[in-house]
């Protein structure tokens, strides 16, 4: 299993989510007000000065778009900010304000705690110089990376993580801390940072990591793909961290579900989808109905071969699914470090996306890739960027599946099973003919959409022939040189 993981605790990332909140236009009144409450209590019980000035300074926090300095309540809106608050901040001004306050003596304070605990931390490291050996130094180096951490200075947590990196030999020490590395660059929005850093990873845990910390960065990497909307990349990653997730220091357990699903809904096949999603025991125990959840949770078989599944169900047999309750997910997943009790999570809207999607029942699926939209989507940092994206291709999506079994359909009974207007669903399918997405034509005249199914077997030939024809006329081109030069020595 290897050591237990070291420099987990700080940044804490669920801060970085309570920033995005206040300036989130979708975000409600009252979850502002939480999400500032929790804000302002970490700033004065961690001393963090450096995030508190980054924040809410008047002339210079991202929070503050008047640039006025006053000691009041001023009222802010996201500012546009050039230097990496891309997801920290959401990127759309929300119409409202927020009252953020900017207290000058508070923030003297903080600095002067902040400057004697640094004191003591010098102290510290030159005591270990003098008396003890290497070993003791770099401890003292790693709670000065630390503590810039816990108080949100990038620049300068950066720096004190690499230092105390250069001067380590063990293995797993070096993951841990250019996994501390990743944090920061999560917490502060600096994607090409977290790129660079979740590959450094990767060839230090292929170079001989633990079980444990192979399991953690599985969970980092699907993170920083699904930030970057690749999202049939993070989807395996994510799917197969369920099963041994022990990465609260990036996630709860229950984010790390609904990301799995939503990267799994939108980018693995049918089969893949049914295997890895619908019925994996780790999705149904959290997803699932009551008989599902029992039986996945005692370990029971997936309910049913995938037989069909190459056969669409028609949508006016799929039955409804039934609400998931919110569920606490404490108790899953396990850990070596104590977890603070998650808030329930309600997954009904989840759940009838994917069941509905599987069963083609198409007119749900749309009502509940609204609600995912809305409770999701539109709340959560790592997602509100792609919201529009996951969605236009959740409905593709959505429009594929239903095609493939038929070769016509009639424009209003495909319109009535998504729940839509004929005129909506042409306007939406024009645009992914268009886009050489969906195979097929519409006739409004006749009022129905037949497909055009690739030949495979004729698209393969078109393909030889054609690369056929290539290669001949590369040859001619090197023959006709070929001779020419042997001219040239005659």
């Amino acid at each position: 299993m290897g050591s237990d993981p070291q420099y987990a605790k700080y940044p804490d990332l669920s801060l970085a989510q309570d920033i995005f909140t206040l300036t989130n236009p979708s975000s409600t009144h009252s979850s502002r007000q939480t999400s500032l409450q929790k804000l302002q209590n970490a700033i004065s019980e961690h001393k963090m000065a450096p995030l508190y000035r980054y924040l809410a300074h008047p002339a210079e926090g991202i929070l503050n778009a008047s640039g006025e300095g006053t000691a009041r309540k001023t009222a802010v809106t996201p500012s546009r900010k050039p230097n990496g608050t891309a997801s920290m901040v959401a990127r759309r001004r929300s119409s409202g304000t927020f009252a953020y306050p900017w207290d000058e003596a508070l923030y003297a304070k903080l600095k002067a705690e902040n400057e004697e605990e640094l004191e003591t931390f010098q102290k510290e490291e030159e005591d270990a110089e003098e008396k003890a050996g290497e070993t003791e130094v770099q401890a003292a180096k790693g709670k000065r990376a630390e503590f810039w951490a816990r108080v949100g200075d990038k620049d300068k947590a950066l720096a004190s993580y690499e230092a105390v990196f250069e001067k380590t030999g063990i293995l797993g020490t070096k993951i841990d801390l250019v996994l501390a590395i990743i944090r920061i660059g999560i917490f502060f929005g600096d994607r090409l940072g977290v790129k660079k850093n979740v590959d450094r990873a990767k060839t230090l845990v292929e170079s001989g990591g633990d079980w444990d910390r192979r399991n953690r960065l599985k969970a980092y990497q699907g993170l920083h793909l699904l930030t970057t909307r690749s999202y049939n990349l993070a989807a395996p990653l994510l799917l197969d961290s369920l099963s041994t997730f022990t990465s609260y220091e990036l996630c709860s357990y229950s984010s790390l579900v609904v990301y799995s699903v939503l990267a799994g809904s939108v980018s693995l096949k049918r089969v893949d989808f049914k295997t890895k999603v619908v019925d994996a025991p780790e999705i149904r125990a959290i997803l699932g109905d009551g008989e599902d959840k029992l039986s996945a949770l005692s370990g029971a078989a997936a309910a049913g071969p995938g037989a069909g599944d190459e056969e669409m169900k028609d949508a006016t047999s799929a039955t409804p699914t039934p609400a998931s309750t919110a569920v606490n997910l404490t108790a899953l997943g396990s850990s070596t470090a104590p977890q603070e009790a998650e808030a329930p999570v309600d997954f009904t809207p989840l759940a009838g996306l994917k069941r509905s999607l599987y069963d083609g029942n198409y007119q749900s699926f749309f009502l509940a890739l609204a609600a995912v939209e809305e409770t999701f989507l539109s709340q959560d940092r790592y997602l509100y960027e792609h919201k529009g994206w996951f969605v236009r291709e959740m409905r593709l999506r959505g429009y594929q599946q239903l095609l493939q079994s038929y070769r016509v359909v009639g424009l209003g009974s495909m319109a009535h099973d998504f729940g839509v207007s004929v005129d909506f669903l042409d306007r939406d399918l024009a645009k992914f003919i268009a886009a050489d997405r969906i195979p097929c034509t519409i006739d409004r005249v006749n009022k129905i959409i037949e497909t055009n199914r690739p030949d495979d077997k004729n698209k393969q030939y078109a393909d030889v022939v054609k690369q056929g024809d290539g290669l001949i006329t590369k040859l001619q081109k090197y023959g006709q040189a070929v001779r020419l030069r042997g001219s040239e020595r005659g």
